[in-house]
């Protein structure tokens, strides 16, 4: 388990080794023996299998013929989480308008930690070879939602991100090192979008926009995805920043209303 948070007498360290051992199991690794779980957790065998009966017993681990796999009862962890949250229910019937008018997918997506997490997603047709449904993660660096996101950050949070963030090239036009990417970041702070073209996927281009909460900070970000044949760079920023940029005004308007019952502010980290 690398990037530990820094520990004191109020740190639990079982229970980090508790949820890295759920956190073990993924689109790609839905069964997994002991000794996958230990390795990929880099717990012993031991304590990967204490955690991993304490789990089965709870009813949130499955175990069967030798694997383990995760029971629905996992996603009570994430229901409270997912019930408190009003903009997918206020944003989607906008998404839906957007998509209409433009025939591209549009998703909106929250930063959590160096990474970006779906929570609304309306598709057109699949452009992406990886599958994109909400509780998607992706890494901020790469994407315009991320990028949109970091940028919104207080400086001193932006520069410990930064600090952690790992660049990796996922094609050949990924942005190439921090130092780039901090310049990128200055320029979407200061333009109010963020356009990506090819760096998660080739083939993929991406705009996005903040959604800010009652205080002005961005919480969320608003994005639109295109196949790199149907739209070049320019007409992305002519033809849908306009009218991304209305449509997250729209959900913003909306919800400014609801905000008044949830103390007028967004449910969002």
């Amino acid at each position: 388990m690398s990037d530990r948070p820094a520990q004191n007498s109020d740190f639990v360290q079982s229970l980090e080794r508790g949820l890295a051992v759920i956190r073990a199991f993924d689109a790609e690794h839905r069964e997994l023996a002991l000794s996958e779980v230990a390795r990929l957790t880099g717990l012993t065998r031991a304590a990967a299998r204490r955690f991993l009966l304490t789990l089965v017993k709870l009813g949130y681990v499955n175990f069967s013929q030798g694997r383990f796999s995760l029971r629905p009862r996992v996603l009570e962890l994430g229901y409270a989480y997912l019930s408190s949250l009003s903009l997918p229910e206020v944003a989607v019937p906008h998404m839906e308008a957007l998509v209409a008018q433009v025939n591209e997918s549009c998703s909106i997506a929250v930063l959590d930690d160096t990474d970006i997490v779906y929570v609304a997603r309306v598709p057109t047709r699949r452009i992406m070879s990886i599958t994109l449904a909400v509780g998607t993660r992706l890494p901020a660096f790469a994407t315009s939602m991320g990028r949109v996101l970091l940028a919104g950050l207080p400086d001193e949070d932006l520069e410990e991100r930064l600090a952690r963030i790992e660049i990796t090239p996922l094609t050949p036009h990924t942005v190439k090192d921090k130092h780039a990417l901090r310049g990128i970041l200055t320029t979407v702070g200061r333009q109010g979008y963020a356009a990506t073209d090819q760096e998660l996927e080739k083939g993929l281009r991406s705009l996005a926009v903040p959604l800010h909460g009652a205080s002005g900070a961005v919480t969320a970000a608003l994005n639109l995805s295109v196949h790199a044949s149907r739209a070049s760079m320019g007409a992305l920023r002519r033809d849908f920043l306009p009218l991304a940029l209305e449509t997250a005004a729209a959900i913003e308007e909306d919800l400014r209303g609801t905000g008044e019952a949830h103390g007028g502010s967004f449910a969002l980290p």
